[in-house]
């Protein structure tokens, strides 16, 4: 009785490991494919604050963010 409580317990904790480590690689997949933020979108930004971005900025800007990930 104790050994089936503890291997339906280890079970679930080993499900819930697995599906984090899963969940957590399928996402930064997902996310390195499909970035949230372009460069496009990061000069709109810059421009809407009322500055004109450089070139370099912009890649300075990808490359931290890029990092954040």
């Amino acid at each position: 009785m104790l050994q089936d409580i503890l291997l339906v317990l280890a079970g679930v904790i080993i499900g819930a490991i697995l599906g984090f480590v899963i969940c957590r690689a399928y996402m930064k997949k997902y996310l390195k494919k499909n970035p949230p933020i372009n460069e496009k979108m990061i000069e709109t930004l810059m421009s809407g604050m009322g500055r004109k971005p450089s070139q370099k900025q912009v890649k300075q800007l990808m490359q931290q963010m890029n990092k954040m990930m």
